[in-house]
């Protein structure tokens, strides 16, 4: 989110693995014979019935050098190289599938490559052959290049497509899949990126041009920030006296959330609150907060009054409609009520709901905690997993923030800022937002300065949740993943293209730290080179 000084699938089950992988990349030629030898839970074994046992995975000739590691972004976990001429697309060349759940994913691949879709038929020489295979994580796969075919396999449907945005990679630009065998999956369940696009409008178009972009980088989440102090940027069929005048339409939103689900990718609203709202307030200033001075902090709700709670439910009712996936953001940080030195004193009227809802230990800081966890139970029905930011965690003598809260982590600046690893010791699941890093906020206001894809990836790993420091390896379990985030607080700062370019390298450079754990295998410089290869 950013303010004063700010941070900002279908549902598809992620679950971790339990030792699914190798932890580093390349298995040299005199590890062959032992790592044919281990198959991971996340595919199947490739058909040996015209290999060679003694050469396992060779071509039937032995003319060919040991094939090399193939070069995509993120980089693969794992590859075993053989002797072969490797695969390209031919004329004739198909893409087949073996389950009706893949037919998405083998037309997409299909179109792309110029081949022609064969559907559930059997697979022949030049072929791309898609399975479902093997038990485990959901997002893993195994890509055998052999005899002229290709089969990709994996247990879920997201494994399969991952597997195809690595052969996309890999012949992209008239180049050659390697002969052997890739296995892979991502070090991390959540790999996001997130837009702010309530302070500055983006068009559904350049919204779907970033979906794209990032299926194909195997990013699995998209977060829309959609309402804040300057726009509510969604049509609303509940409350339209609060939506901008240049907002999407709820039939725009569908095609992005249906062009992600055929990505596997979430997206992931967020409605702030009750802080950030004052595109509600301007069309509803009986809800703005006063204090006793007649202060009215910009965006600030009134949380003693129950319509405010009510117009925030019926947004929260009316968009996990059109949201369907998994996971919600519910904001809850930089309520202006808590960053003065005395809240109860500056705003009885919140330190009095707060004692009569809580009892006679309860603080306006207790109130607020009740607010999100109120959020909280309304999106729980609707079946939603939940974070909110760490600024929205508050120290407090009666109410605790509900345990099922994941903790969005972007800053230490806020009033009693606590340590990543306070939220970590308590059992908490994080989610790195390290603004320090991961945060493009236009027009670089405060102290931030764009992020570079360099910066974060010579520097940055998921366990960097807050500065440059590192919290400690027993933690890493409980760190889900990353997102980069686009903050709009000075939206003329730059044009939608302008971002696009901003932050082409920075989304590449965080997915593979998301994806491959440890020091990347490329130099900076290849990897930079790699990528405008790539496009």
């Amino acid at each position: 989110m950013t303010g004063p000084v700010r941070h900002g699938p279908e549902n598809k089950t992620h679950r971790r693995r339990n030792g699914l992988l190798l932890g580093g990349g390349i298995v040299v030629a005199g590890a062959i014979a032992a790592a044919v030898a281990w198959w991971p839970s996340g595919g199947g074994e490739p058909s040996r019935s015209s290999v060679s046992p003694s050469t396992p995975f060779a071509s039937p000739t032995a003319t060919y050098a040991l094939s090399q590691a193939p070069r995509t972004i993120p980089a693969v976990r794992e590859h075993v190289p053989a002797r072969g001429p490797g695969w390209r697309p031919a004329s004739g060349a198909r893409v087949v599938v073996d389950s009706p759940s893949l037919d998405d994913e083998g037309r997409l691949l299909a179109g792309e490559l110029g081949m022609e879709y064969g559907g559930r038929t059997a697979a022949r020489d030049g072929d791309v052959e898609l399975g479902l295979a093997g038990s485990g994580d959901q997002e893993s796969y195994t890509m055998t290049v052999q005899n002229g075919r290709v089969r990709i396999t994996g247990p879920g449907d997201a494994g399969v497509f991952y597997g195809t945005r690595t052969l996309k990679q890999e012949v992209h630009g008239g180049g050659t899949a390697p002969e052997g065998v890739v296995r892979d999956a991502p070090a991390k369940p959540r790999r996001g990126f997130m837009l702010d696009m309530a302070r500055k409008f983006y068009t559904a178009g350049w919204i779907e041009d970033r979906v794209r972009e990032l299926g194909d980088l195997k990013y699995n989440e998209l977060g829309l920030h959609f309402s804040d102090d300057q726009g509510f940027r969604i049509e609303s069929g509940s409350h339209p006296e609060i939506v901008s005048p240049q907002h999407l339409s709820k039939a725009e939103v569908k095609r992005i959330v249906d062009l992600a689900a055929s990505r596997h990718i979430t997206v992931v609203p967020e409605i702030d609150s009750p802080g950030h709202l004052g595109a509600v307030i301007a069309a509803h200033p009986d809800l703005q907060l006063r204090g006793v001075s007649g202060a009215a902090p910009r965006g600030t709700l009134d949380i003693s009054k129950p319509e405010a709670a009510k117009i925030v439910d019926d947004l929260l009712n009316e968009f996990a409609g059109v949201f369907p996936g998994g996971y919600w953001h519910l904001g809850g940080d930089e309520y202006q009520a808590l960053t003065v030195p005395n809240p109860a004193a500056s705003y009885p009227q919140l330190a009095a709901a707060a004692r009569a809802k809580y009892g006679a230990n309860a603080s306006v800081a207790d109130l607020a905690t009740g607010w999100l966890n109120d959020r909280a139970d309304v999106m729980r029905g609707h079946g939603r997993t939940m974070r909110a930011w760490n600024d929205g965690f508050y120290r407090t003598n009666v109410v605790q923030p509900a345990k099922d809260l994941e903790v969005a982590y972007w800053t230490g600046k806020e009033r009693g800022a606590r340590q990543p690893t306070e939220y970590l010791a308590a059992g908490r699941k994080v989610i790195n937002y390290n603004d320090e890093f991961l945060y493009y906020v236009l027009g670089q206001p405060q102290t931030f300065v764009y992020p570079t894809g360099q910066r974060i990836y010579e520097q940055w790993n998921p366990r960097v949740l807050r500065g440059t420091a590192q919290v400690p390896a027993g933690y890493d379990g409980q760190i889900l993943g990353g997102v980069f985030a686009v903050w709009s607080d000075r939206a003329a700062a730059q044009t939608q293209d302008q971002v696009a370019t901003g932050i082409r390298m920075p989304l590449r450079a965080t997915v593979q730290k998301l994806w491959y754990p440890g020091t990347p295998p490329l130099s900076w410089a290849d990897f930079r080179q790699l990528a405008d290869r790539l496009g």
